[in-house]
């Protein structure tokens, strides 16, 4: 069967919606991994006691470590699907497109670079910092990707658009690597169990989380002031202004709980997954996606596949 470039286009929109979801969930399932201290529970790589599966070793920890591991993969399987398709299809494609492509594949084998540094030198928490930035910028750029193989070429959303879409987006990531750092070096615990030196992360940490919310609530403001077609992204504005409320509030009740349960910390780290897709679905989204003439046409919003 021969595709035309908009089928072509549209399937490999797809095929990223689908990648944003697993490298959300990439990123949930490494910080359940961390929470449960379970980053060293497989303690080979890449194979988890010597085996693909293990069987008599298998436990919750041991599951959490080995899924995060098997997640991985799939993303990798799936970007390298996506370049083949790039290459073999590149004259009905954008010439970026390949390219970019590739980058991801580089980016997913350097994450599992550093995800096997992780395990062989004991979790340092440098290298567990890098390994969230990477996973971070994936999403970031996954979710940006659906969106352009979705828009025709044309009219470009505003110039302030980007730049301040962008500068909420990198505000975010740089507040979800702080919150990863003081993580992967234990600053909260030691700083609730009294050890004044070990604060400062926490505190560099709770102290710009306000700094970074003013500067999303500005681009949502200033979206929705503006009228024309920001505006009519109203939907989505408004879910960046629910994710960074329920990210508070998740952050606040953390602390208040002493970091006693998991699953509010695991939800803390879920919620910047998704802020992170969405800022990024929401820069590359074009004005030309709501246009009957553009060259993908489908049903629903483009921004539901990823995030709907």
């Amino acid at each position: 069967m021969i595709l035309s470039s908009s089928q072509v286009r549209w399937r490999l929109a797809q095929l990223a919606a689908h990648l944003v979801v697993a490298l959300i969930a990439l990123v949930v399932i490494g910080g359940a991994t961390r929470v449960m201290e379970a980053g060293l529970a497989c303690p080979d790589w890449p194979l988890c006691y010597g085996v693909l599966l293990p069987g008599r070793q298998m436990n919750v920890q041991v599951f959490l470590e080995w899924f995060h591991r098997l997640d991985a993969f799939v993303v990798g399987i799936a970007l390298l699907v996506q370049l083949a398709a790039a290459f073999l299809w590149r004259s009905r494609l954008p010439a970026w497109l390949p390219w970019v492509s590739a980058g991801l594949v580089a980016l997913v084998v350097l994450q599992g670079g550093l995800g096997a540094l992780t395990v062989l030198q004991l979790l340092p928490s440098g290298v567990v910092t890098a390994h969230l930035a990477l996973a971070l910028t994936m999403v970031a750029v996954v979710s940006g990707l659906s969106q352009r193989l979705l828009a025709s070429p044309g009219k470009a959303s505003p110039v302030w658009w980007r730049l301040m879409g962008g500068g909420a987006l990198v505000a975010v990531i740089g507040q979800c690597l702080l919150g990863g750092r003081m993580a992967t070096s234990w600053s909260a615990q030691r700083c609730l169990n009294g050890s004044g030196p070990a604060c400062q992360w926490l505190h560099l940490h709770r102290s710009s989380a306000a700094p970074v919310g003013l500067c999303v609530l500005l681009f949502v403001v200033t979206a929705l002031v503006a009228g024309g077609w920001p505006r009519r992204q109203w939907p989505f504005l408004l879910s960046v202004l629910v994710l960074v409320v329920v990210q508070f509030s998740l952050g606040l009740l953390t602390m208040r709980l002493g970091l006693s349960q998991p699953l509010v910390t695991v939800g803390h780290q879920l919620v910047a997954a998704l802020l992170v897709a969405l800022l990024s679905a929401l820069i590359f989204r074009s004005p030309e996606a709501e246009s009957s003439e553009r060259p993908v046409v489908v049903e629903a919003s483009s921004l539901e596949p990823c995030h709907g």
